[in-house]
């Protein structure tokens, strides 16, 4: 047993994944690591790394239990951390024949379950019946790279349960990640998926040539618009200067690691969406966070500008210049 945590698995292949591993590895020295494709674990075992994401991070595979048999990972461990980009989540668990009730849910996904248009932790608990206090979220300004160069960086842990919520915080607690605790789930899960959508903006606005100063109000604004979405889906006392909610949108808007960033950055010199798609081979979960966003505003009615205007370029294809000159003017 780990810390109250029992036997902790990783669901997911990323680099976010793999940074996450890396953390909990070195606390526990045992995890199972689920990875849908065969030839990446072989690879893995031979190289003593992700052949595909963070290579530079080193791990004693006899510490790793691999499969990519889904049933078998859920079956045999209590806790399991899901990392996967929030668009492929249902067909990973489309293989499922095992119940996740009784296991303890860590959501690391900062996405939307696209076509049911719920946050991870609501996914969880109406398609698979966990009850919320077995649902955790991480969040924060983490990005994998830094985490992995072992960099000063400042989890979040959000759970119903405060004791769950405590237990995991300090299980991944280290010299370089500092952790604290919220019983603001479904706040983080939001937040986190509007940053990306905001960052994929202050792309997009980079890629036009604005400079810093407008990008420093862009990023206001958006603070505003984060809370106002919030204060509506989930009213509570939340303080959104937190390093959880505006930390997390300012390191997505603003650093180089940033995939939505620089997706945003390709559509603001021009690029179509498919070409930068195709041209930075990763995902960008703000891509498909701002339609379910802009679906779910549908019925919350709530005053959102940015995402309007990210909606209209991705998905309407009007011209990035006209829609963020029509933004700037909204601005003040």
């Amino acid at each position: 047993m780990s810390d109250g945590c029992g036997n902790i698995a990783i669901i997911g292949g990323g680099s976010w994944a793999t940074a996450i591993a890396k953390i909990v590895v070195g606390h526990t020295h045992h995890i199972g690591w689920y990875m849908r494709r065969d030839d990446r674990i072989e690879d893995f075992r031979r190289l003593s790394h992700n052949p595909a994401y963070l290579t530079s991070v080193h791990f004693d595979i006899s510490e790793i239990d691999f499969s990519s048999d889904i049933n078998r990972i859920v079956q045999q461990y209590d806790t399991l951390i899901f990392v996967t980009p929030s668009p492929y989540l249902k067909n990973h668990l489309k293989k499922l024949k095992t119940r996740l009730r009784d296991k303890f849910i860590i959501t690391a996904i900062k996405g939307i379950v696209p076509d049911d248009n719920l946050v991870c932790s609501e996914f969880f608990h109406q398609v698979y019946d966990v009850p919320y206090e077995n649902i955790a979220c991480i969040g924060g300004p983490s990005h994998a790279e830094e985490v992995a160069l072992e960099r000063l960086s400042y989890l979040t842990v959000g759970c119903a349960s405060k004791e769950r919520a405590s237990a995991f915080a300090d299980l991944i607690a280290s010299e370089y990640i500092k952790t604290k605790t919220s019983s603001d789930v479904i706040g983080i899960e939001y937040s986190s998926v509007l940053k990306n959508v905001y960052a994929i903006a202050a792309g997009i606005c980079s890629g036009l040539k604005y400079g810093d100063n407008f990008q420093a109000v862009l990023m206001s604004n958006a603070v505003q618009e984060m809370n106002r979405f919030l204060n509506t889906v989930a009213p509570l006392d939340r303080n959104i200067i937190d390093s959880v909610y505006m930390g997390d949108l300012l390191v997505t808007g603003y650093s180089n690691f940033s995939r939505n960033r620089t997706f945003g950055t390709m559509i603001g010199k021009g690029y179509s969406v498919k070409s930068a798609q195709i041209e930075m081979e990763m995902i960008a979960e703000g891509f498909f966070g701002t339609k379910c966003m802009k679906e779910i505003n549908r019925r919350m009615h709530v005053n959102m500008p940015i995402l309007d205007a990210v909606y209209n370029i991705l998905y309407e294809r009007i011209n990035p210049q006209i829609e963020i000159k029509l933004l700037t003017d909204s601005f003040r």
